[in-house]
């Protein structure tokens, strides 16, 4: 454990300096997220930073995958990589939805097998060929969701250390371990990207970061699944997937066009109503660390934990929801 402590502040140092330096590159090369009306941000700001975390988590993981043989990882780290250079393609010149998801679609399905070698997510109930493609489309669903997530400074940076942290926590108690850590990894990663990130941001993820992070954790938190440990799965990243589908399901009924940028994620509201990025961002942490210690319980007590959880997060939905609310009384 000390030698991962040790690794895990050469990372989050790593990831400092590098994401420094590609803020460099990004301002000298002018590539900029310009505000608009549907934006979160006031002024002109890098995007891309993504470089620096995803180059970290896949270099890392990858070098420990490969010298220990771990194919599984092996695979996943691939996957990333291949994501990571289309989205920062997309992210210099917007490629089109059809060609993302067609890039994030051929990823999983050659990753998904590697992952589920062992195990079964539905143990069972259901045959081999109707769960493959479900899987499939719930990692993808989990890909974009991280994606679209990604709308204020420090939130996705929380988020993916949150999970990182978690699913090495699990590991602490003898669930899910592995030589690798990669949970430990991303969370080093994410944290050093934060120094940056944090409001007011200097540097955004990019979906050059967004898109290969919802990968590498969308994996983790199934190969959790597939071990049998489903309920840490879905507490883990229970916040990340009640905002943006609840939002999703709403756009829906609306008949919009959900792929599009808007302003109606409960944080969003949130941070319209007149909070900090970093008042939301921290809400978010704190609801998540509390998230982990229930993902641990729920080892013995799944479905409370699980109860627990859904209440945490409506707790702090409610208070993002009824936002608006409160600050017009103090007006």
């Amino acid at each position: 454990m000390q030698l991962e402590l040790i690794q895990f502040f050469a990372l989050v140092c790593a990831s400092v300096l590098l994401t420094g330096i590609v803020l460099a590159y990004l301002r000298r090369r002018a590539i900029l997220d310009h505000p608009n009306d549907r934006s979160s941000h006031e002024t002109p700001t890098p995007r891309g930073g993504g470089l620096a975390v995803t180059a970290i988590s896949l270099a890392a993981i990858a070098y420990h995958a490969i010298a220990l043989d771990q194919i599984d990882m092996i695979w996943l780290s691939a996957g990333a990589a291949v994501l990571a250079i289309v989205s920062w393609l997309d992210d210099l010149h917007s490629l089109s939805a059809r060609l993302r998801l067609t890039v994030q679609f051929t990823a999983v399905a050659v990753t998904l097998p590697w992952l589920m070698q062992d195990g079964s997510i539905t143990s069972g109930w259901l045959p081999y060929w109707v769960e493959m493609p479900l899987a499939a489309i719930v990692w993808v669903g989990f890909i974009n969701f991280f994606n679209f997530m990604d709308g204020i400074d420090g939130i996705s940076g929380v988020e993916a250390a949150s999970i990182g942290l978690g699913l090495y926590c699990l590991s602490l108690v003898g669930v899910f371990g592995t030589p690798i850590n990669p949970g430990l990894i991303i969370a080093a990663a994410a944290i050093g990207f934060l120094v940056w990130n944090w409001h007011p941001a200097r540097i955004f993820l990019g979906d050059v970061g967004s898109i290969p992070l919802g990968f590498l954790l969308g994996g983790l938190l199934l190969q959790l699944a597939v071990a049998g440990y489903w309920a840490p799965a879905l507490i883990l990243p229970l916040y990340y997937l009640t905002d943006a589908g609840v939002t999703l399901t709403r756009r829906l009924l609306r008949g919009e066009k959900v792929w599009e940028a808007h302003r109606e994620h409960f944080y969003q509201v949130a941070v319209q109503a007149g909070h900090r990025h970093s008042g939301v961002s921290a809400a978010i942490a704190l609801t998540n660390v509390i998230l982990i210690g229930l993902s641990v319980w729920s080892l013995d007590r799944p479905l409370l934990a699980i109860l627990a959880a859904a209440g945490c997060v409506a707790v702090l939905i409610g208070w993002m929801h009824l936002s608006p609310r409160f600050k017009r009384r103090e007006v």
